[in-house]
């Protein structure tokens, strides 16, 4: 399969015409592959150890704690912000995703990162470009099942961009819990030899997990989103009062989301947290993993949990 159709570069071509040519005296803003490329050899050759951190832009709080992590563990930091079309569907939101590259750069900047990668989509994918990254039985379920196509899009451009920087050390959010899990999956199973760090989830004060998309939301929508993080911690009490079967766990979620009336439930599933297999009892490391569209907007959010067999209990 191919993506260089018609359709696909003219959509490529009319977003690129609107990128402007910033530049940033305070940290250094690569978009060429080769540059990016010789950047990182010399990095490697003086015995820096490279950290990246992969964004698709419009960064927030949970962006940031990524790239001071990052920081705290590698000399040099790259972010890279790449709205990826591979990874959008059709009726998705790749035109509309927000993007904003000089703010970016400067809230990177703030965390000390050394360089913004920046590529133009005709640049990471040129015409006749047909290679593409799979990982399967992992992508099975969850946005896997609910966004054919998606991870595909998500592990290509991963493998390219790990191509591209060389990283030691690459930083993901666990907000995106099932991608993290296919990221490992293929830097295991490829032998890429890079460390995959999660960071934990940040929230806003009201529990709300952070995300670019929450731009999308109404005043109305984002107070009605609070239901997923009061759904989550409506499993967590449950877990802790030793409840073990996964399906009433899953049934208690669903009754406080559906309580909210403008929640539209895509997904509520109960998984292993390294294959993302479905679980009759909660055993090992569980993930617990919310889909719901408000409106036009369709949020994530997740909760895992590690319990012993010890821990819980029929009801």
């Amino acid at each position: 399969m191919t993506i260089d159709s018609t359709s696909f570069f003219l959509t490529v071509s009319s977003r690129e015409k609107r990128r402007k040519k910033e530049v940033f005296p305070y940290m250094r803003l690569i978009s060429s592959v080769n540059e990016m490329m010789a950047w990182a050899k010399e990095q490697r050759r003086v015995g820096h150890t490279i950290g990246l951190v992969p964004t698709m832009g419009y960064l927030h709080e949970g962006h940031l704690t990524l790239m001071r992590r990052a920081k705290e563990n590698c000399e040099k930091v790259v972010v890279s912000i790449f709205v990826n079309p591979l990874q959008f569907g059709a009726g998705e939101d790749y035109e509309e995703y927000p993007r904003d590259l000089t703010r970016d750069s400067q809230l990177a900047d703030s965390a000390g990162v050394d360089v913004i990668f920046a590529p133009a989509v005709k640049d990471m994918y040129p015409k006749g470009y047909s290679s593409f990254v799979e990982v399967e039985q992992v992508s099975d379920h969850l946005c896997g099942a609910a966004r054919p196509g998606h991870f595909r899009g998500v592990t290509t451009v991963v493998s390219k961009l790990f191509n591209i920087v060389r990283p030691d050390i690459a930083f993901f959010g666990q907000k995106d819990a099932q991608q993290l899990a296919i990221i490992r999956r293929m830097v295991e199973d490829l032998n890429m030899g890079i460390a995959i760090v999660g960071v934990p989830i940040v929230r806003e004060a009201d529990g709300l997990a952070l995300s670019s998309r929450n731009v999308y939301l109404s005043p109305e929508e984002r107070k009605a989103a609070l239901v997923l993080s009061q759904s989550l911690k409506k499993a967590k009490e449950l877990i802790a009062e030793g409840e073990g079967e996964a399906e009433r766990i899953r049934q208690e979620i669903i009754k406080v989301i559906e309580a909210e009336p403008l929640a539209n439930i895509d997904y509520v599933q109960i998984v292993d947290n390294r294959f993302i297999q479905p679980v009759e009892r909660l055993e090992g490391e569980c993930l617990i993993a919310l889909a719901v569209r408000f409106g036009k907007t369709r949020l994530i959010d997740n909760l895992v949990m590690e319990v012993s067999p010890n821990d819980s209990h029929d009801a």
